[in-house]
């Protein structure tokens, strides 16, 4: 189960949902492969996450699920996100559900009405992980460096004390040598191109 691939906006699902609701009404939104051996897994999102499905039935016929969703998370290290039909019939059941996914097994439990919505439900997490990953993927180098500088707004405000350094050559550092301790050790030969020679001089003798 660990080592399935999945493409960028694709979901792999069981053979077993062949035809299914859930399959038909995902057809056009995301691209759907289906592939025997996935064992306990009904859908994979991405590499690193996978759904198990319990249906109203699996609810009503007994402790099966139970035993599937244990041997999950016993054996995989993949992130698992349980998705849970909550019906009139099964709503008895739902407590007693949420107590096992989140509180023992530690997973991400999603109720849903029926399959058609569970289809909505993966077309807006497959779309999220597509949106994650081209982020992840940008390949403006600057937009990634400040990103993960403006995550930190302490280190920013930080680099703007130093004397003559204001926003834009704060930002301009932080892009270029990523840390407060890399702008400490750079010379004025490193500093200089960044933010001019008489700023470069100021930096390093503070």
């Amino acid at each position: 189960a660990g080592s399935i691939v999945v493409p960028l906006g694709h979901v792999i699902g069981n053979e077993k949902w062949r035809g299914s609701e859930i399959a038909q009404k995902l057809q056009g939104k995301v691209r759907l492969i289906f592939e025997d051996g996935l064992g306990l897994v009904d859908f994979h999102l991405s590499n690193r996450t996978c759904i198990l499905y319990i249906s109203e039935a699996d609810l009503v016929a007994g402790d099966e699920f139970k035993r599937r969703l244990v041997r999950f998370r016993n054996t995989s290290s993949l992130g698992g996100i349980v998705i849970v039909e909550r019906t009139q019939i099964s709503d008895q059941y739902f407590s007693a559900v949420q107590k096992l996914v989140v509180l023992e097994l530690g997973m991400v439990l999603l109720p849903v009405a029926n399959q058609g919505e569970a289809s909505q439900l993966i077309t807006q997490l497959v779309s999220f992980y597509v949106r994650e990953q081209s982020k992840e993927h940008s390949s403006n180098p600057f937009l990634r460096k400040q990103s993960s500088q403006l995550a930190e707004p302490a280190v920013f405000r930080t680099v703007q004390q130093i004397p003559g350094v204001g926003k834009t050559k704060a930002l301009l550092l932080l892009q270029q040598f990523g840390s407060i301790h890399r702008i400490c050790n750079a010379s004025i030969e490193e500093l200089e191109p960044v933010v001019g020679q008489a700023v470069a001089q100021q930096i390093h003798s503070f």
